[in-house]
């Protein structure tokens, strides 16, 4: 079954989530929403609706605060697994993600695969690995998300893994909320793609009826 993974639509990565969760939480879990994931996320209030200005710089309607579902392990440990699944025939060495949004769902998805997790910061704007994290030249990486807006910074994880002499298999994220018009130059596997408006904050309609936004992201 692992092994077509790739090969899978949408809504059987959708059954295996269920059947999954229902295992990890010991107990029937009644979706509502077709999309599972997109459910646990407005059961676990992570998506927002107000005037937002993304990490991207962005502005939008909608949040999408992955921590308040990921705070719960269960749910953490659930998600993860299935960001795993799509490449546990890749012969991944280790997973890296951008602080701090992709920590906790980076952590899951490298022990569901039995590989190292680490994370990448900014210093001076530039993706860089500290605290001992290091990669070998050859090593395999997979880049794991919360969410992927524009993809800025995966693409400078790519950048680093790849400088580093280390080979990106692929990208994973919980929600590509730009609607699949992200382009990485490499596989990229959200559990669930759905378009979210946004909008550069010259031109955006929220600004021009008054409204004032606030930043939730990590980046400040």
């Amino acid at each position: 079954m692992v092994e077509s993974m790739r090969d899978m639509d949408v809504a059987d990565m959708a059954n295996m989530f269920r059947e999954r969760f229902d295992r990890l939480i010991g107990e029937r879990f009644f979706f509502t929403a077709e999309d599972p994931y997109e459910d646990l996320l407005r059961r676990t209030e992570a998506v927002l609706e107000g005037h937002f200005v993304l990490s991207s710089g962005l502005h939008s309607s909608h949040y999408v605060q992955c921590a308040r579902t990921l705070q719960h392990p269960k749910y953490a440990e659930s998600l993860g697994g299935c960001v795993a699944d799509t490449y546990r025939d890749y012969e991944v060495d280790a997973v890296i993600s951008p602080a701090v949004g992709g920590l906790i769902i980076g952590h899951e998805t490298a022990r569901s695969l039995g590989v190292r997790a680490m994370f990448g910061e900014r210093d001076k704007g530039s993706m860089i690995l500290r605290r001992g994290f290091a990669l070998q030249e050859g090593e395999r990486v997979v880049i794991v998300e919360d969410v992927i807006t524009t993809g800025g910074s995966v693409r400078d994880l790519i950048r680093l893994v790849r400088d580093l002499g280390a080979t990106v298999v692929g990208v994973g994220a919980i929600l590509d909320r730009s609607g699949g018009q992200v382009n990485l130059d490499v596989p990229m596997n959200p559990l669930f793609t759905k378009r979210m408006p946004t909008y550069p904050p010259d031109s955006c309609p929220l600004c021009q009826q008054g409204s004032s936004p606030v930043k939730p992201g990590s980046r400040q």
